[in-house]
């Protein structure tokens, strides 16, 4: 005879609960579809099914104890007969999907949603309030999200009689599949709504109103919570997800939380130094510059910078001075230059010819 406890590698005095554990264990091995084209799994595996259902049931158990034998062992439990079939759908229910019954429709969440938002850098600094129209799917109020059209009803699939599922046989063993016909919702539409087409969803736009905080960069996220795609049976809807960018300004640059600003001044404001106008986040502010400033020197305009998210602390604006040279003189402008090149002397040529000499002596 079959040594049936050997086969599930379990002692004769072994509780119920073990046996159902070893059963479990072998045959989650030896699965013919985890062991394709494997003759000797498929042989282990019918005789690990033949020794669960004689020793799974206290009858059959204990006539095997006793005599060697289990009267009708197999009889009432084939693949699925008995309690086999329940067993069965708990190991592999999750791995294979589903095998007995209707589909199971679990609540599912809705998907998020993106939207990319162009913003100025004043209101990146400042913080702002926006109100922004997002398409996404919800459901058709013509049909109410049932997709028939109006006075009519969704019919029970004639494929799979309205479980979603669809029987067929796998080798020794009866397989359970998502019915094609009606993709396993276990209903047709007949007569589909003419507003979304059948869809029993339709796109619109949603007004969203979002707060932008003070500090934010290109690249900054904000999520808001439950205004994505509607949840599908039953679960909850998705999330939004806004992507900013702040656009680029005419007179700062921005580099983390400081700003950037290039201040033209004349070359006898430079020389001669002088108080000049210079553009802030607040307007307009006095500088003063002192005599004989170069150009692009860098003067620092403390907590004048962009300001931290949920912070106080702001960066500072860098004015960067840029002497500008003009193109178009006056007959008097040049006089008084070429006067002033007179008064100056070669001084610069010498200073930049005694330095070329000491690069190249030796």
């Amino acid at each position: 005879m079959k040594d049936y406890y050997g086969i599930l590698g379990v002692s004769r005095d072994a509780s119920d609960a073990d046996i159902k554990k070893a059963f479990r264990q072998l045959a989650m091995k030896y699965h013919p579809d985890r062991n394709p084209d494997s003759k000797e799994s498929e042989e282990k595996f019918k005789e690990i099914n033949e020794a669960y259902s004689c020793l799974a049931d206290p009858e059959k158990r204990s006539n095997y104890d006793r005599f060697g034998t289990a009267e009708g062992v197999g009889a009432g439990y084939g693949p699925f007969g008995g309690d086999f079939g329940d067993v069965f759908e708990d190991i592999f229910g999750d791995f294979f999907g589903t095998f007995t019954g209707q589909r199971r429709r679990r609540p599912a969440k809705g998907q998020d949603l993106r939207y990319d938002l162009d913003i100025t850098l004043m209101e990146a600094a400042f913080g702002t309030e926006k109100t922004i129209e997002v398409p996404r799917w919800e459901n058709c109020s013509d049909c109410k999200g049932t997709g028939a059209a109006a006075g009519k009803a969704p019919v029970t699939c004639p494929n799979c009689k309205g479980s979603g599922q669809v029987r067929f046989q796998q080798g020794f063993f009866s397989v359970s599949k998502t019915c094609g016909k009606c993709a396993g919702e276990g209903r047709i539409i007949t007569d589909p709504c003419k507003a979304c087409k059948g869809q029993g969803k339709t796109k619109k736009y949603r007004e969203v109103s979002i707060r932008i905080p003070a500090g934010v960069d290109t690249g900054s996220k904000l999520r808001m919570s439950g205004e994505g795609e509607l949840g599908v049976y039953g679960g909850p809807p998705g999330d939004l997800y806004i992507f900013l960018n702040v656009e680029e300004h005419q007179f700062f640059k921005r580099e983390g939380m400081n700003l950037y600003c290039k201040v033209p001044v004349s070359f006898p404001q430079a020389a001669l130094g002088a108080e000049i106008e210079v553009p802030t986040l607040e307007g307009v502010t006095k500088l003063k510059i002192p005599q004989g400033t170069p150009s692009g020197r860098e003067f620092h305009l403390k907590g004048k910078g962009m300001p931290r998210i949920g912070g106080h602390q702001r960066g500072d604006q860098v004015v960067i001075v840029n002497i500008e040279v003009p193109k178009h003189l006056t007959s008097r402008q040049k006089e008084l230059l070429e006067e002033f090149a007179k008064i100056n002397g070669d001084e610069v040529s010498k200073s930049f010819k005694e330095k070329l000499k000491g690069l190249f002596v030796g």
